[in-house]
């Protein structure tokens, strides 16, 4: 384990200082992701083998539908 100790089961939940659910078994992870420092020497190696920097990127991102089609779906009980 790097810097993170506390683990939470995948499947139960549970938490952990081990890798190993001690519930169920199971795998576990890292209940939180690693602080983020401004001062990351590997932004720019981890935005290039994201494709941040390519021209379509943006066009793969998820959106939301448009206001109007929000409510039109919403249910007449909510207005």
């Amino acid at each position: 384990m790097a810097k993170q100790r506390m683990q939470q089961c995948l499947t139960c939940g549970a938490f952990s200082l081990k890798t190993t659910c001690p519930l169920c078994g199971e795998r576990a992870q890292a209940a939180a992701p690693l602080k983020w420092s401004p001062e990351d020497h590997r932004a720019a190696l981890r935005r290039q083998m994201n494709g941040v920097e390519e021209a379509e990127w943006p066009s793969k991102l998820a959106t939301l539908p448009s206001l109007e089609d929000m409510k039109a779906q919403a249910p007449a009980e909510e207005e």
